[in-house]
């Protein structure tokens, strides 16, 4: 089996737009009316919205292959990138989307070592994502990586109202 992880520049903005797109719509589709799918498509991933994410000096995206095609991606923030005021001592998951046809091959753990490995680095203390409370698959898999619920906030999908749970992990401090 051979995984690898690659950071995701400018230069691929038109892959990451596709897999964003792609990997949001198979997740979420059955659960959201068309038009809420649509307007926040639109608004998440159009093209300036997602350079302007990644020209962000304290956001990352890193893209995930196996067997050399391109199987998801993950989107990290830290400092005032952070979708929620969580303090210079914490990094965001903000995102980790993997294709369907590679869901449970043990990829979404490669990129919560990936976000754990940059927050050591960085010398940060906690890991915090949110997450769809729909989305008990999701629940499930950042419980087993050992995060807790710690919160919740509003996330809108078109002009619904919806909350995600706010989930974090203390990370270990070396002395």
């Amino acid at each position: 089996m051979t995984i690898s992880i690659e950071k995701c520049t400018l230069e691929n903005l038109q892959i990451l737009q596709e897999i964003s797109t792609e990997t949001f719509n198979e997740t979420f589709k059955h659960l959201n009316s068309p038009e809420n799918m649509k307007a926040y498509l639109e608004k998440a991933f159009n093209s300036k919205q997602l350079e302007k994410e990644l020209s962000n000096s304290s956001s990352e995206f890193f893209f995930i292959y196996y067997k050399e095609e391109l199987a998801g991606y993950l989107k990290i923030n830290w400092n005032d990138a952070q979708s929620e005021q969580m303090g210079d001592e914490s990094l965001e998951i903000e995102r980790i989307y993997i294709r369907h046809n590679y869901q449970r091959k043990g990829l979404g753990k490669y990129l919560i070592n990936k976000a754990r490995e940059i927050a050591t680095k960085e010398n940060k203390k906690m890991i915090w994502l949110g997450v769809w409370e729909k989305n008990e698959k999701a629940i499930d898999f950042y419980e087993k990586e050992g995060f807790v619920r710690t919160g919740a906030h509003s996330f809108y999908m078109g002009d619904e109202e919806q909350i995600d749970l706010i989930m974090t992990k203390t990370l270990m401090v070396e002395l």
